[in-house]
């Protein structure tokens, strides 16, 4: 007789605690924008009053640079999507039985993470044409961006693909698959959805790597930011702008991985649910 009673009572009870929970996070999230809020109106305060910060000026240049930022944002998506290709290879033969080929990656891996990106990417501008190969700014921009994080995507992939259970890749393969089939259907979406979260971070560190292409004379943000400031002689002012446009620009592709990285996990939730 007293079950109903009972149940209504812990269903009261949980309801409570989740008003509860939600209460404390609504005052945690206020008080985390407020904090961020008064930090970033010192930082501009100090900005204003200290560095002789020029209103009229920053309105004439910002155009300028910020129209740097689509080339910014090309370099940076093809550099991904190269390094993301390369990574595969890499992964695939620093896991490969075949001597040859896990020699060929291991080398790849070794090289490029154990050499500065800026000389990388020095060498394709300047070194390669003393051979007779000349190619434009941007290509060695996403070259050296690519082959440089691709090194050290491969490490990363090659951890995605060794977490997935090999006891699923032999229970495919005894069910009749080829290893090939097995690796493409069983192994690599899974260890995709682990890997994902490491490429949207290296994504955002591109962002920023990608302002040692104005060494190359790539006319990206920073590359922009330093010709009119030196021209104008207020380099504070203009490099300012340009750490504001890569902030923003961090911010903004932050915000687009933290919302694919939700949904590859509501999906994992649902499977799990239906399972």
């Amino acid at each position: 007789m007293n079950m109903p009673s009972t149940n209504h009572q812990q269903d009261q009870l949980a309801s409570a605690v989740a008003v509860n929970d939600r209460r404390r996070e609504s005052a945690w999230r206020l008080r985390f924008r407020l904090v961020s809020a008064v930090i970033l109106a010192l930082i501009l305060l100090f900005i204003g009053t200290y560095l002789n910060v020029e209103a009229s000026f920053i309105t004439k240049v910002a155009p300028f640079i910020l129209a740097g930022a689509g080339l910014t944002i090309a370099v940076s998506l093809l550099s991904i999507v190269l390094a993301t290709i390369l990574a595969t290879f890499g992964a695939l033969g620093r896991l490969s039985r075949s001597a040859t080929a896990n020699a060929v990656a291991s080398f790849y891996v070794s090289f490029f993470r154990g050499t500065p990106l800026l000389l990388q990417l020095l060498f394709w501008y300047l070194a390669l044409p003393q051979v007779g190969i000349v190619l434009e700014p941007f290509v060695c921009a996403v070259g050296a961006l690519g082959m440089n994080y691709g090194a050290y995507m491969t490490e990363i992939f090659r951890a995605g693909l060794q977490a997935v259970p090999g006891g699923q890749r032999e229970a495919a393969v005894a069910l009749g698959m080829s290893e090939r089939t097995a690796f493409r259907r069983i192994v690599a979406p899974q260890a995709f959805r682990i890997i994902v979260p490491a490429i949207g971070n290296d994504f955002v560190a591109m962002l920023k790597d990608s302002a040692l292409a104005s060494a190359v004379t790539l006319q990206e943000i920073l590359w922009r930011a330093q010709n009119v400031g030196r021209k104008e002689f207020k380099s504070l002012q203009t490099l300012l702008i340009a750490a504001a446009v890569y902030w923003v620009l961090t911010i903004l592709f932050t915000a687009v991985q933290n919302r694919v990285e939700a949904r590859l996990a509501a999906g994992d939730r649902n499977k799990e649910m239906k399972g």
